[in-house]
């Protein structure tokens, strides 16, 4: 029977609405809009009433029982409908009707019974149609919560948006309220009514922890949205975990949480089954036992390789399951594993085990078995019998869900479906079981219902809420995000449940209180409310009288003359103070000033009556802190070094005469100091022990990270003698670094450094704490004082990481001689040992940078201190030396010479580091100079002490008598070279890491160069890291026979043969021969190197010695740069350089060789990695070095530089034109989206889910409701289209915008390629008819092609996608497919969908048509867009091994024009003249239209530039020199192809027109050439194979379907990356060809070999 139910959109009947959204899967309900709202049953039969369409609705569909499960429950729906109608709707005041009502849902979850009725459903809609609901209902916690509950399920949320929104903008009602922060909950897929199954699985091995709660409440939300059955079943499929105590205690805490499971199971329930399909994979091969030891197994699973148990035959593995079953000595060695796929990506997939030998007894079936199965393989299974219609599980079960699936199919059994959602992950918390049973069995916590622990009872304890924890839980939903949480955010929801409820006390710190006497005030009580906003909470009883006491912390901020509310009691006035010496508060007087009632400007504080009548209770306030001082422990920490030992923080209090009647577990609140909860009752005196036992109140956390108004908080700066918050000050263990330090100037400074050292660790604690901000800030002032004290005692400014001064400034020879050497207080040796230890604690701890440079610099102190007493530099672990000075030099005056000579040296050292430090800050030159005339005076003294030139690292050796030494010296020397030399490349790639000025890179660089030089000088070998430095220089010191290969005549024959095979590649190389005759032979070089290696044991290395020239080891364009045009070196060029030899070279070698010894200096300014051998390296040395691409420090985010942005410029200039002449518009939507617009069209954002980046802050304060960035603009401009079109002649709507989206999730970002935010066109048409929408889906894939085919000199391949492919809520998608043959894979290049009508039927964008006028039409619709994807496909494509190849079209510059042959020798007259002819080129050029730029940097090279540009791509580089003045010439080098052209000065601009066109239409010559070469079309999937795996792409005879296409992509997989960072990826439909190579033939069947094919479809890897 079909029902119609017909609504009137100003006045929806939203109790109807909510009751056919219910009834839908039962009842065949259709809902239109009308005048009245009706249910049309029969043209005789029609209902207007609410009530009465709800009560029809819900007896037609019995089953759900909406109308009560019994005549009682009946009843009661009756009286809610009527309590709905008569006290809810359309009453001005509900605040009677809302107080019944929230006394009926005190202890309720539904209004009737136990699950959702008509009640719930009337109720909930007459509150939420009514404009006073929001503003009332915050005084009533229980109606708040029942409310917001029903709110977040799906039909609740679902009819709210859709029909209550609209009523409000009919109404033009606006609210301010701020909506329920409720997460999103996605529909389970599959999901019907009455019909899901889910199940909450715990093992009885602890106590539940939030984390299960989540788990438990997320299952129990989908058991009651669609009316199904929670199972809770115990996991006990460990034996020797499983504890039956356990089990009773995991009851009671879902109790606790108000859980009610329809169904308790036990996995064991199942074991016989389990066994029985255990056996049957025996039997059928797709299991086997294994006996491999498990440490063996595990390095087989990571390594891939098969085990040898993996081919048993099946008697042999029944017979081996027999010992398993037996629980004999040999079968508890065994296990049971699936035979699935050692090679599998996913470690689950390999061969995970199913079944294990354990000879323990079980809780519940006792010794009956002796193997049990894995969790992993009993739940799929138990999953299936128990009729599990979906699995909810966490993300971190993700790799497992492959391996459920197999299981499910290998057995043939029924498939639940998965549905993943996110772990609760806290910080400063840990929820391993293992780890929180260690914290109760060492006594860090009193039990497991600690209420510092994160288990159920733990928190319930100390205050959360049940309600509280179910909020929370709703507001994260069914999120994938996988986040670490702050607990504020729990703690802030608990806040919104217990603060309108929670009755306010008073309580003072009885550490510090002061007496105020008020001679009027008369012994009195009055009640008062106990919350001052909720009169349902009752009243207390006040106390009031003459004496009466406040905290002193809020007597210090007061004043004599002052008025101050006493809260409660009213304005009083402050006659007198009395203080001690020290000022502090002894006593005060005041007078009654009650009729004074304005309290605005007033102090308010808290106080207590002292009366005989109520005495006050003695009380204890307790404050936890965290357990784990981290915030998050990794894998790699170990928990125990985080433990926060003093995280129980308790203070005496006088409480509150009434908080006498508090029981177990009430929820109170004390005034300006927070919530608190009774953990223990106050009890009088008891008769036993004659003590009476005091009120203990444990703190509620509130979320708030802001200071709570708490005594003495109107004056901060005088109030420090008493704690004003829940907790004391922490004060962290003592942690004394004394001991590394020299012997103190007193006991005092000692003291005094300790203290500091403590205080700094305690403001850390609450600073990590998040404590108030008033006591950091008494922490933070007292560390100040200690600090002051030191310098006073010391003389010196506290620095973390320093050493304690010494009494006196002795010498290190005065201190070596006077202390011994084991002494640790004087020993260099432990000081530098200690310095370093502390140096590691602040890496670990994560200290901040400026402490741990201190600490390193201190440490780089001491090490030089201990090298200068004892001549050798420090090395851990090394014995304790004596000072070699001190033994060994007594009073000669070598000893002197020695100690003025490295005086001396540390001398110019230092001016060397001024003069480094000068330049790097660009100071004036004056300044530079003096210092630099100071360096070198300096030198020249080092020089005449020592007989030897200054060089850097080379410290002065002592000079002494002992012959020892000198043996020992040179050594000594070398490995402390080799030390210097590491320590600097150290220091080089810290400054590159951490992006340093690159005049301080460059220095650092030279100092490291200049120590390799010493290095090599003193050693007689290259430093190379990882070596030891040689013992003895002597050793090395063989001249050129050093560098002899071998002894035997052999060995050398073959040196000289490597030698001359390793010229000739050179010269191939350099003479650009073909590709096949250089791998020729660099194949014989290395197979000549080889057999030298297998003759001598050794690598081949090159001779290195003097007279080396490596002068034909010369590049392209250091030979250009040698030619005519008189240039000068290669690099960049000082203001010393003379740049004479008109560009000749020593036969030494360029750029710095050296007296001609070793090979030519290499720059880093070129490409380092090669196209053909490394692209992903090659790719990100192209977009860097030519500056298209700056990295940034969000992953997957990058800078467009100009020299790319201006490649999207061209790209949009062409492409706005050509659009604006299809009459499309461009306009721009905002990026934010709703969630509800978001989420409108299902397929279409299922595709984009995952992608989504979600706003869900403001500043500190959450959001309502979580905005996205916009992942494209569907969503985002169809709901205005659909207010634009009325009429026919509305359409079409042709809109475009040129934005920026953002896609969050992915991994292996790559610039330009994959990307989370990108530019991008996007355009969103509607036609009348199809026909319309089909010719410009195909207009624009026309465009595209031109943007690549005429811009960017791409060839590509249109078509149509697969069904697998297509754009997600389309009808059709058409694309232009690019190929990358480096690479060999395809990319999609830009797409043009048609829509159909699915969007315009979900977005309701209709128009009348004139043809059929009684009938509204669809729009037609269709989406294109292509983004800065195409910037990374040029370079891809086009660059070579130079860098960047740019067609001119689209080239930021087309010329670039360079100035060559200025040098010291050209005259002024002659290089003026040469400058102002390249500026004349330059005018004439750009008067053609001609992009263009002439670089007359004089700091550069022409060498250095000619690969600048290059390495830029400019298509033509424009030499020009005095010679081709002289000859009215100049020279175009073209980047495409390396050739030279020589152009007369008169036909410049005509030609390089022409040269320009030409290197457009090569580029894309050379370009289509290689995509024919690489794209072919076979009949069979060996042939597509093997193609495929040569790097091609493939048209296949292909049937269309998406299992089909499922299966290509696996079976086409490889196991290996295809490049470092790309995924491992098989064959993916790029597009069916509009114009395919081959045709396809009739009766032709798919490559699948199983369905006759359809179409030939383009295959290939793909990024």
């Amino acid at each position: 029977m079909a029902l119609n139910l017909i609504i009137n959109s100003n006045n929806p009947p939203l109790g109807a609405l909510l009751t056919a959204e219910h009834v839908k899967n039962t009842v065949q309900v259709s809902v239109e809009e009308g005048k009245d709202n009706s249910l049309h049953i029969s043209d005789s039969i029609q209902f207007s009433d609410t009530n009465s369409i709800s009560r029809y609705l819900a007896r037609v569909a019995p089953a759900l029982g909406l109308y009560g499960a019994n005549m009682m429950e009946q009843t009661e729906v009756d009286h809610w409908l009527e309590f709905s109608a008569r006290r809810l709707c359309d009453q001005p005041d509900l605040t009677t009707a809302l107080g019944d009502l929230d006394e009926a849902l005190s202890l309720r979850t539904f209004l009737v019974g136990h699950a959702l009725t008509l009640a719930d459903l009337s109720v909930w809609a007459a509150l939420k149609d009514h404009s006073n609901w929001p503003s009332q209902g915050k005084s009533f916690p229980h109606v708040s919560r029942w409310f917001f509950f029903l709110n977040s399920q799906v039909p609740f949320s679902a009819v709210g948006n859709k029909y209550a929104s609209k009523k409000s903008v009919k109404n033009n009602s606006s609210s301010g309220e701020k909506k329920q922060d409720v997460g999103k909950f996605v529909e389970l897929p599959g999901a019907e009514m009455g019909k899901v199954v889910v199940r909450f699985p715990p093992e009885a091995s602890g106590y539940l922890h939030i984390g299960h709660a989540k788990a438990a409440l997320l299952n129990q939300h989908y058991q009651v949205t669609f009316k199904g059955k929670l199972i809770m079943r115990f996991d006990d499929t460990n034996p020797e975990k499983e504890k039956e105590d356990f089990e009773k205690v995991i009851l009671e805490d879902v109790a606790m949480l108000q859980i009610h499971p329809d169904q308790f199971t036990y996995t064991s329930d199942h074991f016989p089954t389990i066994m029985r399909m255990a056996e049957k994979l025996l039997a059928e091969g797709k299991a086997y036992i294994d006996d491999t030891p498990p440490e063996q197994m595990k390095q087989e699973r990571e390594q891939r390789a098969e085990s040898r148990c993996r081919n048993n035959t099946v008697e042999q593995n029944m017979k081996m399951w027999a010992e398993m079953k037996a629980g004999t000595e040999y079968g508890q060695t065994c296990c049971m594993r699936a035979k699935i796929d050692m090679s599998s990506n996913n470690g689950c997939m390999r061969d995970p085990t199913l079944y294990r030998c354990k000879n323990a007894p079980h809780p519940r079936t006792g010794s009956t078995y002796k193997v049990y199965p894995t969790y992993d393989f009993a739940c799929p299974i138990v999953d299936s019998l128990e009729g599990v219609t979906h699995a909810l599980r966490t993300t971190e079960y993700h790799d497992r869900d492959e391996q459920f699936y197999w299981i499910i199919e290998a057995l043939g059994i029924r498939k639940p479906y998965i549905w993943e959602y996110a772990r609760l992950n806290l910080n400063n918390t840990v929820l391993s079981k293992r780890k929180l049973t260690w914290f109760v069995d060492q006594g860090y916590v009193d039990g497991w219902d600690d209420p510092r622990f994160p288990t159920v009872r733990g928190v319930l304890r100390r205050g959360m809420t049940v309600d509280g924890l179910k909020q929370f839980i709703a507001a994260q939903g069914g999120s994938r995000s996988v986040v670490n949480m702050e607990w504020d955010k729990i703690w802030s929801f608990n806040k919104k449940v217990i603060d309108p409820v929670a009755p306010r006390y008073t309580a003072l710190s009885s550490s510090y209180v002061v007496p105020v006497s008020v001679p009027e005030a008369t012994v009195e009580m009055k009640e008062v409310a106990k919350h001052p906003k909720n009169e349902e909470v009752g009243v207390k009883e006040v106390w009031y009288g003459p004496r009466v006491l406040v905290e002193g912390a809020d007597a210090e901020t007061l004043t004599e003359g002052e008025m101050v509310t006493f809260i409660n009691w009213g304005n009083l006035i402050i006659t007198k103070i009395n203080k001690e010496a020290d000022g502090k508060v002894t006593s005060m007087e005041a007078r009654l000033n009650l009729d004074n009632k304005d309290y605005k400007k007033t102090t308010k504080i808290t106080w207590l009556a002292e009366t005989n009548s109520a005495p006050l209770l003695p009380t204890i306030c307790v404050n936890y802190q965290p357990l784990i001082t981290k915030a998050v422990i990794t894998k790699d920490d170990d928990f125990k070094e985080y433990i926060n030992k003093n995280s129980k923080l308790e203070e005496k209090m006088l409480g509150d005469p009434c908080l006498k009647s508090l029981k177990k577990g009430d929820i109170i609140q004390l005034q300006r100091r927070g919530f608190y909860i009774c953990d223990q009752p106050y009890e009088p005196i008891s008769p036993n022990s004659c003590k009476e036992s005091p009120c203990v109140l444990l703190y509620i956390p509130d979320g708030h990270t802001k200071e709570m108004p708490t005594a003495g908080s109107k004056d901060k700066s005088k109030s420090q003698a008493s704690s004003n918050t829940p907790a004391k000050v922490i004060k962290a263990p003592s942690t004394s670094v004394s001991a590394s330090a020299p012997t103190p100037a007193s006991a005092s400074a000692a003291d005094l450094f300790s203290s500091i050292v403590e205080e700094g660790e305690a403001v850390r604690n609450l600073k990590a704490a998040k404590a108030s901000k008033e006591e950091v800030d008494k922490a933070v002032q007292q560390l100040l004082s200690l600090k002051a004290q030191f310098k006073q005692e010391t003389g010196v400014d506290y620095k973390p990481g320093m050493t304690l001064p010494t009494s006196a400034p002795a010498t290190p020879a005065a201190s070596a001689s006077a202390a011994p050497a084991s002494e640790p207080t004087s020993c260099p040796y432990t000081r530098v040992s200690q310095q370093g230890e502390l140096v590691r604690k602040l890496k670990a701890e994560k200290a901040p940078k400026d402490q741990i440079d201190a600490a390193v610099k201190q440490l780089l102190a001491l090490k030089a201190e201990f090298k200068k007493i004892t001549g050798q530099d420090y090395k851990p672990g090394m014995g304790t030396p004596t000072s070699s000075v001190a033994a060994t030099v007594t009073s000669s005056s070598s000893s002197s010479s020695s100690s003025s000579s490295t005086g001396l040296y540390e001398r110019v050292a230092l001016q060397g580091e001024v003069v480094r430090k000068l330049k790097s800050e660009k100071a004036p030159k004056d300044r530079i100079d003096a210092a630099v005339k100071q360096l070198l005076t300096l030198k020249e003294e080092y020089k005449q002490a020592t007989g030897q030139d200054y060089k850097p690292g080379a410290v002065p050796a002592q000079t002494t008598t002992v012959p020892v030494q000198n043996s020992a010296g040179p050594a000594s020397a070398a490995t402390g070279l080799y030390e210097k030399v590491a320590e600097q490349g150290e220091a080089v790639r810290k400054l590159k890491t951490e992006k340093a000025p690159k005049d301080q890179v460059d220095a650092a660089v030279k100092q490291l160069l200049a120590l390799k030089a010493e290095y090599k000088q003193q050693t007689g070998q290259e430093y190379k890291p990882g070596l030891q430095a040689p013992a003895s220089p002597a050793q090395t010191q063989a001249s050129t026979a050093s560098t002899q290969p071998s002894t035997s005549p052999q060995a050398q024959e073959l040196y000289a043969q490597v030698a001359q095979q390793g010229e000739l590649v050179r010269k191939l190389k350099t003479e650009k021969a073909a590709k096949e005759q250089v791998d020729e032979a660099v194949k014989t070089l290395l197979d000549l190197k080889g057999k030298y290696k297998s003759l001598t044991g050794e690598d081949y290395k090159p001779v290195t010695a003097a007279g080396a020239t490596g002068g034909e080891d010369k590049n392209r364009k250091e030979r250009e740069n040698k030619s005519e045009k008189q240039g000068g070196g290669g690099g960049k060029k000082g203001k010393g350089d003379k740049g004479g030899g008109q560009g000749k070279e020593s036969s030494g070698g360029a750029a710095g060789a050296g007296e001609g010894q070793g090979p030519k200096k290499q720059t880093r300014l070129g490409l380092e990695a090669k196209k053909e051998e490394n692209l992903a390296d090659w790719y990100s040395q192209v977009i860097t070095k030519a500056e298209m691409i700056e990295y940034y420090d969000v992953s997957g985010c990058y800078v467009l530089r100009p020299w790319s942005y201006s490649i999207w410029e061209a790209i949009k200039d062409f492409f706005d034109r050509e659009i604006k002449k299809l009459g499309v518009e461009n306009c721009y939507f905002p990026m934010f989206v709703s969630q509800a617009a978001l989420e409108k069209e299902k397929s279409h954002i299922a595709d984009f889910a995952p992608e989504v980046a979600w706003v869900t802050r403001s500043g500190k304060t959450e959001l309502a409701e979580p905005i996205a960035v916009r992942p494209t603009s569907e969503t985002v401009m169809y709901p205005a289209y659909a207010k634009w079109v009325q009429s026919h002649r509305d359409l079409p709507i042709k809109l475009n915008q040129w934005c920026n989206v953002v896609r969050w999730e992915f991994k292996h970002p790559q610039p330009f390629l994959r990307t989370r935010e990108f530019l991008w066109q996007e355009g969103h048409t509607a036609f009348a008819t199809k026909e319309e929408a089909a010719e410009e889906v195909l207009q624009i894939l026309d465009l595209y092609a031109r943007v690549y085919e005429e811009l960017m000199a791409i060839p590509v391949v249109k078509g149509r996608k697969t069904e697998k492919e297509k754009f997600a809520g389309g009808d059709y998608t058409t694309t232009v497919e690019a190929f990358i043959s480096a690479s060999g894979r395809a990319i999609q290049g830009a797409t043009s969908h048609h829509l159909g009508q699915n969007f315009s039927k979900m977005f309701e964008i209709v128009f009348e048509d004139p043809k059929k006028p009684s009938e509204k039409q669809l729009a037609f619709q269709n989406s294109w867009g292509i983004t800065t994807r195409t910037i990374g496909v040029l370079t891809m494509v086009h660059g070579d091994n130079m860098g960047l190849v740019l067609p001119p079209r689209v080239a930021c510059l087309q010329v670039v024009i360079i100035p060559c042959g200025i040098t010291a020798s050209l005259s002024e007259q002659d290089k003026e003249a040469l400058l102002a002819q390249c500026s004349k080129y330059l005018n004439r050029l750009q008067d053609t239209g001609i992009r263009v730029k002439s670089d007359n940097r004089d700091n550069y090279s022409p060498g250095w530039k000619f690969n600048h540009w290059e390495l830029k791509g400019v298509p033509i580089r424009l030499e020009v020199g005095p010679k081709d003045m002289q000859q009215k010439q100049c020279v175009a080098v073209r980047r495409d192809t390396g050739t030279k052209v020589t152009i007369p000065e008169a036909e410049v601009e005509k030609r390089l027109l022409g040269m320009l066109e030409d290197i457009q239409n090569n580029l894309f010559k050379k370009a289509s050439d290689d995509l024919k070469t690489h794209m072919v079309a076979v009949d069979t999937m060996e042939e597509f194979q093997k193609e495929l795996d040569q790097g091609k792409i493939v048209q296949i005879p292909f049937c269309g379907g998406i299992e089909c296409e499922d299966w290509i992509k696996k079976t086409t997989a490889k196991d290996q990356d295809l490049e470092p960072g790309a995924p491992s990826m098989g064959a993916k439909s790029l597009c069916i060809p509009f114009s395919p190579i081959k045709t396809l033939q009739p009766g032709q069947i798919c490559v699948s070999g199983k369905e006759p094919a359809q179409y030939y479809t383009l295959f290939g890897r793909s990024y």
